[in-house]
């Protein structure tokens, strides 16, 4: 059920904030300050404890040094050394000790990933221990509370030589053909599980790409967690979405929910029905909806594989949310119904087509270049043609008129070029319907133009009473 590593995230969805909090002006439109300019910011580790004297770690021998027997009990030596967290905040302290500790994690990463018969039962409860020493922290809150995840760079972790490691360390733990599930159960808990989930929003990408890693093989080892992992991730998804609006770690989340979902078995729980009308479609409506949305339409489309009745549910949820005044986010919408065309059945198209294509003509009418463009290129997909053509009855009479005036209106003469390219499909695909539709937006347009002629003459003939009521009351024309 678990594939490989997954792949490390794009660098957009990791970025963090990188500005001093000092303010220019304010602007008016926003709740954000318009800032004078982006500086870098330093590192700060959030490991820092503070330490009253140097700190001395009696070198140990190497594992290989030693005789086979007495290597375990090493092992369990250098674990305990190693839970040692030293201040990277001040270069020059501890830079002996520093390196010997890197060195030692060095020489752990290689010994779990070659050696055999170094996990003794003794040996979970230390390797969790030096694990969570590490790891386990307060994240440090950001410097600027005017971040901006899509412009920023991120917040890098000062530990990191040392943090680096310790993950390596424990995702060769995790995978060795060695550990033992029901051994390591005892230490790797719910509780352990919490921690993991809350070092997700850690601003650092490369920290949140080796928990995306870690917490995957957690998911696939341990059969008793998974329920509970899925049921926490949900919670951080939805204080997301209704409290915070700020969670750096959404995007690898949705990585590994990707996985998980490929692995449901069917029928679907109705836990994961719920989870995806609940909780996924709602994800769609915050503002940094650009840092995850991939990942997001990518479940989406899983689900849609799995239990193909869900397609209505779907579309319907996000021609709910569907974006009125942000046009980057209409064209995000747009991409994401596409790749949901492309695998919806046509007993599940036809429930949806009706309010779909209303939203695709609007989409069309956009004045914003991009969005109509993005909906046009629907019109380029085979599969999406082929369900046209099937139910070009209902369709066409939905977007002949917006399509017909913007042919003759539109700015832009590139939509203007698809429009035309529609129109000629809709023509090849029902030419009757296409002649009758042409006539009834004709015979519309010359009711409209003379209504519309009509009125004016009638504000005419207002306008010419008034004059004269205005003239006989100054006494220029005799009553």
């Amino acid at each position: 059920m678990m594939g490989d590593r997954p792949s490390p995230p794009s660098r957009a969805m990791s970025s963090a904030a990188t500005t001093s909090p000092s303010v220019d002006k304010v602007d008016g439109f926003s709740r954000k300050s318009v800032r004078k300019a982006k500086q870098k910011r330093s590192q700060s580790s959030s490991q820092f404890r503070s330490q009253g004297k140097p700190i001395e770690l009696t070198p140990l021998p190497l594992l290989k040094d030693v005789p086979a027997p007495e290597q375990p009990e090493l092992f369990l030596k250098k674990l305990q050394q190693c839970c040692t967290v030293f201040d990277f905040m001040d270069t020059l302290s501890d830079l002996k000790m520093k390196e010997y500790k890197r060195s030692t994690l060095n020489e752990l990463v290689d010994y779990v990933t070659v050696s055999r018969g170094y996990l003794t039962e003794q040996a979970y409860p230390e390797v969790v221990k030096m694990v969570s020493h590490n790891i386990f922290r307060t994240l440090p809150p950001s410097d600027s509370n005017e971040f901006d995840p899509e412009e920023d760079e991120p917040t890098l972790e000062a530990s990191w030589p040392h943090l680096q490691l310790v993950y390596e360390f424990f995702i060769r733990f995790l995978e060795s053909q060695e550990f033992q599930p029901s051994i390591a159960k005892k230490y790797i808990d719910q509780k352990f599980v919490l921690q993991l989930l809350e070092l997700f929003d850690s601003e650092d990408p490369r920290e949140r790409d080796y928990l995306k890693t870690v917490l995957h093989r957690i998911y696939g080892k341990f059969l008793g967690l998974r329920a509970f992992i899925r049921k926490q991730i949900n919670n951080i998804f939805l204080r997301f979405v209704y409290e915070t609006e700020h969670f750096n770690g959404v995007a690898e989340l949705l990585e590994i929910l990707g996985s998980i979902i490929n692995g449901f078995a069917l029928p679907l729980k109705a836990e994961h029905k719920q989870f995806l009308v609940k909780v996924l479609i709602p994800l769609h409506t915050v503002r940094s909806l650009s840092l995850f949305h991939a990942q997001l339409a990518y479940c989406i489309v899983q689900f849609l594989e799995k239990d193909p009745t869900l397609t209505e549910p779907v579309i319907r949820g996000l021609l709910k949310f569907w974006p009125k005044t942000c046009s980057q986010k209409e064209v995000m919408f747009l991409g994401e119904l596409e790749e949901i065309l492309d695998v919806i059945e046509p007993t599940q198209f036809v429930k949806i087509q009706e309010p779909l294509f209303k939203q695709i003509s609007r989409c069309v009418s956009s004045p914003h270049f991009q969005v109509a463009e993005r909906a046009l290129y629907y019109w380029n997909n085979e599969y999406i043609m082929s369900l046209i053509e099937e139910n070009s009855s209902v369709i066409l009479p939905i977007m002949f008129a917006n399509l017909y005036r913007i042919s003759k209106e539109h700015w832009n003469p590139a939509i203007v070029a698809l429009v035309y390219n529609v129109l000629k499909a809709f023509m090849e695909m029902n030419s009757t319907l296409f002649d009758e539709l042409t006539a009834s937006y004709k015979s519309d347009r010359q009711r409209e133009k003379k209504k519309e002629k009509e009125r004016e003459e009638l504000w005419k003939k207002l306008e010419d009473l008034e004059l004269k009521r205005g003239l006989r009351s100054d006494g220029i024309i005799p009553t």
